[in-house]
């Protein structure tokens, strides 16, 4: 049985799971379906076509489904999807999707998002990541899963950011990051790999070393980077981290790969 509160807002048409609480003074809108044993603490305001998974705990002042912040919107309804199991924390902002994007803006399951952070129009986030504290995405962007994207930081949109990235605090992102990368700086820059990160996701020492040893080969070696990514290729079959990072690097979309600050050639 839902428990909602009687100051809250409710539009006709909008679907609550069972065992979800809707606190004080939230507004849901028609086209809104929340899922099971969700807890929406006071003041959330969720509209558009949105749809939250099970087990989400959303915060006070957060804003879900709101229209995309694009010149070329006129309207129309669109779609936010938040997948299971997420916390988000107070005045976190999603947008809707665009039409001329897909019209979907998708975040997967487990998200962690920390106050004041954004996820802007169309963009597609996968499980286990975690927003800091006004961390925020503009539109278009692709995140992978278990990223971490630090306190203050900004990526630029259409930009891609790898499964198992981390991203320091107050960090520019303007192009895209490898798997498995780590990136710092105030215009962020490449700095190596997620170590950390990777040994949770128990990678063995064996394996460490062999991205570890690819990676210096493509970023650090001799010659141009063109020159040096076709040298590395053959690597792809000693490990799957290197055969994900090659096949990211392959499928560049829109910006370029952000890359070392001491790579003087970015060829």
């Amino acid at each position: 049985m839902s428990m909602i509160d009687p100051t809250a807002r409710i539009e006709d048409g909008a679907v609550i799971g069972e065992g979800t609480s809707v606190g004080p003074y939230c507004i849901i809108g028609p086209n809104v379906v929340i899922g099971a044993n969700c807890k929406l603490i006071a003041h959330v305001h969720i509209t558009a076509q949105t749809t939250i998974g099970d087990g989400c705990t959303i915060y006070p002042f957060a804003s879900l489904g709101t229209p995309p912040q694009s010149l070329s919107y006129r309207g129309e309804l669109t779609k936010l999807e938040v997948g299971a199991g997420c916390t988000i924390r107070e005045s976190v902002t999603m947008n809707a999707g665009t039409v001329a994007g897909g019209g979907i803006t998708r975040v997967g399951d487990r998200g962690y998002f920390m106050n004041c952070s954004h996820v802007g129009h169309d963009c597609h986030v996968g499980n286990d990541v975690i927003f800091a504290t006004s961390a925020t995405l503009g539109g278009h962007c692709e995140i992978g899963d278990f990223v971490f994207i630090g306190g203050l930081s900004a990526v630029h949109q259409f930009t891609r950011i790898g499964p198992q990235v981390m991203i320091g605090g107050v960090c520019g992102v303007r192009g895209d990051v490898i798997p498995f990368g780590l990136a710092n700086g105030q215009y962020a820059s490449l700095e190596g790999l997620n170590i950390i990160g990777m040994k949770r996701r128990k990678f063995t020492r064996e394996r460490l070393a062999a991205v570890r040893s690819f990676y210096q080969k493509l970023f650090h070696g001799p010659g141009i980077f063109a020159e040096r990514l076709a040298a590395v290729q053959p690597l792809a079959a000693e490990d799957p981290a290197i055969a994900q990072i090659l096949a990211f690097i392959g499928e560049a979309k829109h910006r370029a790969l952000c890359m070392p600050a001491d790579d003087g050639n970015r060829n």
